[in-house]
């Protein structure tokens, strides 16, 4: 095999991970959302998250790509450590659906043209001219990842078919004949040769492949393929659970323990089963069988299902030894449940744009409900100020500028991977609705130091103010609690109610400083409590204001109209003309001006 040769066969290896690359992308970004709840609600037991790991990588064609998104989602809290582990032991499984689908390369179509369209050599180039027209010239939908995968197909056969081609010549060279002999000879060499060269490729299925394509020269035996298959398992666990763990939680790191553990165990108990029927002479005819393309993929998979069911009894003991071996930090612990909002942003998750894009969601729900709790503890600070309770409002203030500041950068770099209108959209209302609610938590920050302003200064609020307050202070935790579920549930119903309250809660506002300027003009009130109490007013009109700026970007989601101009559509809505924000403004002029007027 000379070096041009090589070089063929190095550049159709390309083009093989290239395919597994683009297809993989497409089938991910077309498949997201149903993963991430595939992955949540079919773990509830080691069965189903078997199943669960398989049907995933079989889908994504890559266990890589499932055990990062795993490793994300127990970094989120969103899957614990024993849900990941029978995952992991899926994904084992799933993995060799690729081998599956390379055998039909071993399909004979004797003439018949339904076959001869199934060959790779037709279905490939078929699946590259449906993708380059869906991606090139459709461009509708989903259309764009349809036709990645369809490409990726087609790419990643070609690669296939070259390399096919190109190891054809080992078939007459000595050399190659003496080193399949030596490997055949000696078990572990072809373990570790499995091992160290998916350690270098990145990739398991590439590497399954690659012997697929080498067993076209007809010389590969059974008894030189299943210790590199072994090997080539090993490498995988090396390759991706390590890496996916670095950096990232305890419970991540161990289910990269657990992968390793599991892979190894099962390939140590099947070499010593392998070892002993061959040594008591089973099976002869199988050791010196010349394989192809369609037994390397039924041994791969073999090993994979039978190593799972062997040892998914014992999961509970790998999940148990892969916390004796990384053990829990007390200080690391406290500190990610004090901080849990932020685990939710991690950047493996990009794997998956359409999870990525949900878990930073669900981080921003969790943030606005700190938001929440510190309006509530700053307007309990004016009624009755509390030293310790402005140290907790405090604490809270800079958790919420500290998510926001991370999940700011984090969508500024998930937006160069989002490419679905629908995924576009709903960035833009995660960009507005984390700024916005971090300026709410500012506006409670304020009224905080308010609170110990007027505490310190001595100044006290005159009955009627109170009141007055306490109305107000009504009509804002109502607004803001409503805008936080609507934008945690996505509720358009609920979100259509922020408006109307925050028209009532402009004019409140205004009602309120008329009356507390005619109290400073007849000596009732002190200017230095009139300019807390302007101040305070000031700070909770503002908060209605981004309440109603964020969901005006939720109805706009779904409704272009309103997103193209949404100043036009609140125009609009404040003319009167719509009947349900018409009645919904009624109703709660009666329910906060109402009482305000009666005092």
């Amino acid at each position: 095999m000379d070096i041009f040769a090589i070089i063929s066969l190095l550049g159709c290896l390309a083009m093989f991970l290239y395919g597994m690359e683009i297809m993989g992308d497409g089938l991910k970004n077309n498949s997201g959302d149903t993963l991430k709840r595939v992955l949540e609600k079919l773990t509830h037991n080691a069965f189903w998250g078997v199943l669960t790991g398989t049907l995933v990588t079989a889908v994504i064609q890559s266990s890589t790509a499932t055990i990062v998104l795993t490793v994300g989602l127990i970094g989120a809290g969103i899957l614990n450590l024993k849900q990941a582990a029978s995952i992991v032991l899926g994904a084992n499984i799933g993995t060799t659906v690729t081998a599956q689908i390379i055998r039909l390369m071993d399909l004979e179509s004797s003439g018949n043209m339904m076959l001869e369209l199934f060959k790779p050599s037709t279905l490939a180039p078929l699946a590259m001219i449906a993708g380059i027209i869906l991606i090139m010239f459709v461009k509708k939908g989903n259309t764009k990842g349809t036709g990645q995968i369809l490409m990726g197909f087609g790419v990643l056969f070609m690669g296939l078919l070259g390399m096919t081609a190109a190891v054809q010549p080992l078939a007459e060279s000595d050399a190659f004949l003496r080193i399949l002999q030596e490997a055949t000879n000696v078990p572990v060499l072809g373990i570790a040769a499995g091992l160290v060269l998916t350690v270098i490729v990145q990739s398991s299925s590439a590497m399954v492949g690659m012997l697929q394509a080498l067993s076209s020269t007809g010389v590969m035996s059974f008894s030189l393929i299943y210790p590199v298959i072994m090997g080539i398992n090993l490498g995988t666990c090396v390759t991706t659970a390590m890496v996916c763990s670095i950096g990232t939680s305890k419970d991540a790191k161990r289910t990269g323990v657990v992968h390793i553990v599991f892979n190894t165990i099962g390939t140590i108990l099947f070499m010593i089963g392998m070892t002993l029927l061959r040594e008591m002479g089973a099976m002869s005819a199988l050791w010196t069988k010349i394989v192809d393309s369609g037994d390397i993929a039924n041994f791969q998979t073999l090993f994979n299902l039978i190593t799972a069911i062997v040892l998914l009894p014992f999961i509970n003991y790998l999940v148990l030894l892969s916390k004796k071996i990384i053990r829990e930090d007390p200080e690391e612990a406290a500190e990610k449940k004090e901080l849990s909002e932020l685990v939710v942003l991690d950047e493996k998750l990009f794997i998956s744009p359409a999870i990525a894009l949900s878990q930073a969601t669900n981080g921003i729900a969790r943030m606005s409900e700190l938001v929440e709790k510190n309006m509530s503890r700053a307007f309990k600070q004016l009624q009755a100020y509390e030293p310790s309770r402005s140290d907790k409002v405090d604490t809270y203030e800079d958790r919420i500028d500290a998510f926001t500041d991370a999940a700011e950068n984090y969508l500024i770099k998930l937006s160069r991977l989002i490419e679905s209108s629908e995924d576009n959209r709903q960035l833009n209302l995660l960009l507005q609705a984390v700024t916005d609610f971090e300026r709410i938590g500012d506006y409670a920050n304020n009224l905080n130091h308010l609170a110990e302003r007027k505490q310190r200064e001595g100044v006290t609020f005159s009955e009627q103010a109170q009141k007055e307050l306490e109305i107000i202070q009504s009509a804002v935790q109502e607004i803001i609690s409503t805008t936080v579920q609507a934008f945690r549930e996505g509720d358009f119903a609920l979100a259509q109610r922020v408006e109307p309250l925050e028209e009532v809660i402009d004019d409140l506002v205004a009602m309120l400083k008329d009356g507390h300027v005619q109290r400073l003009k007849t000596g009732t009130c002190t200017v230095g409590a009139g300019l807390i109490f302007i101040e305070a007013l000031t700070n909770i009109g503002r908060a209605a204001d981004q309440c109603s700026s964020i969901a005006v970007f939720l109805l706009g989601r779904d409704d272009a109209r309103i997103m193209d101009n949404h100043h036009a559509y609140l125009r609009e809505l404040h003319k009167g003309k719509d009947a349900v924000y018409a009645a919904e403004m009624e109703k709660k002029r009666k329910q906060y001006l109402a009482p305000l007027q009666e005092l």
